[in-house]
């Protein structure tokens, strides 16, 4: 039997899940402060509603799980093999959250503002910074289309982000109403867009060559793509700069809006910019769309936006929402390779006790608990080489029961 983790899946080591539970638990307790409320949802949906939910490139990273009993040989003896799936492990949590407001919502508050700090799977192929499993921190707030949701959602995330030691990071900020806007003012047809948008989404990657080629394979007018990359070649733009191109749309004023509101509270703690060329590749966004660009480590931390049209794929009815997620395995590594230490945590103090004097040493243990986090292990053969254990464990201090009652240094020998 294999003793290693599932590829693009991981262990964490006693030191790491501290980490892990420190930074979550600092961005949760940032979360309900601002008023945001937790909730959880299975890691398994309906096969269908993640099939149906407008994705992007995700539907085809789900992994899917296959009937069982009957079912599923009823499917194999019909041949019906594109049918052998009934349901699918979560690729993000914004489908299972809309799925769980449909179904709760007359159980929550017109503007419900609510948190999810859980587990996800895509199908990916491994490699470093790309996991088959990894948490998302998200924060969402459904029932409202104030514009005050999107500032409120980057302010908190960006607070969690600085409560936990990240700082140097810009808010880049767009509307798909706006690039539609200009790229049917281009030329394009109301039915290219969507795919227009996802060869524009690869531009950081391809270059405006890259889209160019991209987007003449793909059949389009000659004559609009030439516009499109010459746009490209003159970002960034600004957004006033954009009303010659699409006059003056209340998109633009809103964005406006979003991002002077966040200027004026961010205390020039984090950065915000527009920038027209940020598509996102899942297909529910609709509107204001954003992610956190780190200057430090030259990588995207986190993005969202807002998904008017999701709620209404289950109750039929149009519910306005907007979200934020928090990349947090890219930023669990980063801060662990720098062996970030956590604050306002109890060091953690080992009693070593011999057996025969275990209840003395377990009520003396007591006595430090007020200042140390304790545990108790029996003397082993050599301390030494223990003792260099609990320094792998995240332990700082030792006594050694019956040997006096000095609390030690714990190092390395």
């Amino acid at each position: 039997m294999k003793t290693t983790s599932v590829k693009g899946t991981n262990d964490y080591l006693p030191r790491q899940a501290e980490l892990r539970d420190y930074l979550q638990n600092k961005i949760l307790q940032t979360y309900t402060a601002q008023g945001f409320s937790r909730i959880y949802t299975p890691i398994i949906e309906d096969i269908e509603n993640l099939e149906k939910s407008d994705g992007g490139d995700n539907l085809n990273l789900i992994f899917k799980v296959l009937k069982r009993g009957e079912k599923l040989t009823s499917c194999l003896d019909k041949g019906e093999f594109n049918n052998l799936a009934d349901l699918g492990l979560r690729y993000d949590l914004t489908l299972p959250l809309t799925r769980f407001y449909a179904n709760n919502k007359a159980n929550l508050p017109n503007v419900f503002k609510v948190i999810q700090i859980d587990r996800v799977y895509r199908a990916e192929r491994p490699q470093k910074g790309r996991d088959r499993e990894f948490v998302q921190c998200d924060i969402d707030i459904l029932g409202s289309t104030n514009p005050n949701c999107e500032v409120e959602l980057i302010d908190t995330t960006a607070t969690a982000l600085l409560n936990i030691g990240i700082s140097n990071f810009t808010i880049r900020i767009n509307d798909r109403r706006i690039l539609k806007s200009v790229l049917l003012n281009f030329g394009f047809s109301e039915e290219e867009l969507d795919s227009v948008c996802v060869s524009f989404d690869k531009m950081d990657k391809i270059g405006s060559e890259g889209i160019k080629e991209e987007l003449t394979q793909k059949g389009y007018n000659t004559n609009s793509i030439n516009k499109l990359c010459s746009l490209v070649k003159t970002l960034p733009i600004s957004v006033e700069e954009l009303s010659s191109i699409c006059g003056n749309l209340p998109e633009i004023e809103q964005i406006k809006y979003i991002i002077n509101s966040v200027k004026n509270i961010s205390n020039d703690k984090y950065g915000i910019k527009f920038d027209i060329s940020l598509v996102r590749g899942q297909g529910y966004y609709t509107g204001a769309v954003f992610e956190i660009e780190s200057e430090e480590y030259s990588c995207s931390i986190g993005g969202g936006g807002r998904y008017d049209n999701l709620v209404g794929k289950f109750t039929g009815e149009s519910v306005p929402a907007v979200g934020f997620s928090i990349g947090f395995e890219r930023i669990f590594s980063i801060l662990n390779e720098k062996n970030y230490k956590l604050e306002n945590v109890k060091e953690k103090c080992a009693v070593i006790y011999k057996q025969e004097n275990f209840i003395d040493a377990f009520n003396f243990a007591k006595t430090l608990k007020k200042d140390f986090n304790i545990a108790l292990y029996e003397m082993p053969n050599k301390l030494g080489k223990f003792l260099n254990k609990l320094v792998e464990l995240g332990f700082t201090k030792y006594v050694v029961f019956g040997e006096g009652a000095e609390v030690k240094e714990l190092k390395t020998f």
